[in-house]
Parts: structure tokens; sequence; C-alpha cells
């Protein structure tokens, strides 16, 4: 198990209030990934009238909601497993499958890493290469795999790389799974900020592989991370009944149900979404990439990776630089595979977007 150190995640607002003292209303958060549009329009206004759901139990089957990602998504309704966000349908897949060693792509999020450790499994990490700006090479990555694995976890936009492997690419790694008995855990929490998003998503594929478990949630994409609403997609029918069986009975609330529908079902919010992300990401890697002080690696999702050349400046500096101006960035440091040469940014409005490139570029 390779050593995680401390760091700040875009969710701790609260300690960078009480270290800096900045109110965290006040700071923007270019490290929690989240949308910068805020919540659906549709779920701010509509949500409340549904406030008496909450009188009954929700549908033990959340028929409705199932539905409506499977419209949303393109998945079988029947193929859905919702959760309390992403992290406990990782944590549930673990528990039920046991993987005794898993590989996994790296640098990558850690609470892959620590769910296997605490089922007592073992985990190695296949390194993407720097010097390929951390795209994988399909054909080397395949030829690692063997039978004495259980498990490959694929984040997908990769996580703090933001690189992508097609839906092709995808096939070729399951096709060699299959033969070694390896599951394939996927998890696109990232994906739909990624444009022309059916070239690269798995979720197709769950129809003709049972090998396969992809997980999305609406924390980034819905900017909704307090309403902890996540699903699993697999068509493997002896999954989905040992984890119908494991579960607890109401995986979610009332309103995180209703919640679901009402922006999955937001077309023009997501339309615009994409809109946004699009432009703010080609218009910010064009500008760091004519400036000598970083390196971008061409992003697919909502952040960008920026390697930093100067050498009189580091992660924590440039950390500690922004925050100072109430912006707060990701340190990646603490990524397995990189150093203090490497900061993550994600893509705001064009007013924040603008005012952290004048205060990481000057």
């Amino acid at each position: 198990m390779l050593e995680h150190k401390d760091h700040f995640h875009g969710s701790d607002l609260e300690k960078i209030e009480k270290i800096y003292g900045i109110k965290k209303e006040e700071i923007v958060s270019f490290s929690a990934n989240v949308n910068p549009l805020g919540i659906s329009p549709r779920l701010r206004s509509e949500l409340s009238s549904h406030i008496t759901r909450i009188e009954n139990y929700p549908d033990r089957e959340y028929k409705d909601l199932r539905e409506s990602i499977a419209e949303y998504s393109g998945a079988d309704p029947s193929h859905i497993i919702v959760g309390n966000g992403t992290t406990e349908l990782i944590s549930l897949f673990i528990q039920i499958t046991h993987p005794k060693k898993a590989l996994i792509l790296g640098p990558t999020y850690s609470e892959y890493e620590r769910e296997i450790t605490l089922e007592g499994g073992r985990t190695r990490y296949y390194p993407l290469k720097e010097d390929a700006d951390f795209r994988l090479d399909i054909h080397h990555f395949t030829d690692k795999l063997s039978e004495d694995l259980d498990l490959v976890i694929l984040c997908n936009p990769n996580n703090p790389t933001s690189t992508c492997i097609s839906k092709n690419e995808m096939r070729t790694i399951l096709d060699v799974c299959k033969e070694n008995n390896i599951y394939v855990m996927v998890d696109e929490t990232y994906m739909e900020f990624v444009e022309e998003s059916e070239k690269y998503s798995s979720i197709p594929l769950a129809a003709f592989y049972n090998n396969i478990i992809i997980l999305r949630g609406t924390s980034k994409f819905f900017a909704a991370p307090g309403l902890r609403l996540g699903y699993a997609i697999t068509g493997n029918a002896d999954l989905l009944k040992a984890i119908n069986q494991y579960k607890n009975p109401w995986m979610i609330n009332s309103l995180a149900e209703i919640a679901g529908c009402i922006m999955f079902s937001d077309k023009e919010y997501i339309k615009e979404t994409v809109s946004l992300i699009s432009s703010e990401r080609e218009r910010l890697y064009e500008m760091f990439t004519k400036s000598h002080k970083f390196k971008a690696f061409k992003p697919t999702a909502n952040f960008m990776l920026l390697k930093i050349l100067d050498d009189s400046l580091s992660s924590g500096a440039l950390f500690e630089r922004a925050i100072r101006e109430k912006m707060m960035i990701r340190d990646c440091s603490t990524f397995p595979f990189l150093s203090d040469r490497f900061i993550r940014i994600c893509f705001m409005n064009k007013a924040d977007n603008d005012r952290l490139a004048e205060c990481l570029l000057r």
C-alpha cells in the first residue's frame, strides 16, 4: 500500500476557514471539481413542492429514479443500482466481491485502495507515464493483466490527469480481463463533462460484458455533493442479485429520489454545463500552454493537470498564493507518482478562471 500524505480536499473549506481566517463562503474552490453553475434550476424551483414525500418510505426498488437514470444515461433500468453516493457503492462492491489482488491505474483517487485494504486485499498501481502525457498505452497495460488479479480499477476520465480511455480501448481491456477472470470497475464520475462522451463512456458495454461495473454520481456534474446520490450499472445478474441482497433496503432518502428524477431531466441545464466547460477547457488549456511557467496536460474532463516549470515555485507555494486571494487549488504532491511540481485546477465561470490564471501566471 502506498503512503498517502495529508492534504486539503475540495470539501475542506471549514479547515481552510480556520487556518487562514477566510470565510468559506468567500472561497472559490478550484479543487472540488464541481459544476460552477450550481444545482439544476429545475431542482431549485421544484424540490420544495415535494417535501411531503418524507412522510413515506421511499420505493424499495426506486423504480422511477432508475428509469430516469436509464433515460439519461442510456443504460438498461434493470442494470442500475442507486446508492448513497459513489463512495458507498464502491465500498459495497468491494465488500461483496472481496478482491484479493487489484490493479489500479495511477495516479488516482485514493478511496479505491483504501476500500480494498479494509477488506484485506492487496493493491498495486500501474503508473501512467508523464512522458506520454499520462495517456494509457493500452497494449502495454493489457500485457500486465494476468490471472493473479481479481480486479482492475479505472477512473475514466482519470483524476487528476484528466485523460480518457475510449470505448473501443475499453473493449480491448475487457476482452483481456474476461480471459483472465478479472472484474473491471470503471469510475465515470467526470464522464458527463467530456465532449462527445458517447465515444468514451462504458455504459453501453454493460449490455455485452458481465465483468464490468460502472459508477457515476451527482456530486460533480450536478453540483450536489450534499445530496449523496450515486448509481452503479452492471449487466452481471449474479452481482446485481448479490448487491440487492446485501445492501440496506433504503439506500437513499425520498427527497434524493425525487431530486434525481428532476435533475436528470433538466436538459437545458445539462446542455449549458457541457457548453460552458467545453469552451473554458479549451480557453484555459491554450492560455497555460502558451506560458513558460507551466506544462498543461490536455484535459478531457472539467479539470486540468499542470506541471510547474518555474524552479522557484512549488505546488505548496502556489496553493498559498491562491488561497490568500480566496481561491483554492489542488496541491498534487499527495498523489502517487506525482510531486510538488504538479497542481490541478478545475474550470469555473469565465471571470473566476481569469482571476485564477492571473494569480498563477504572474
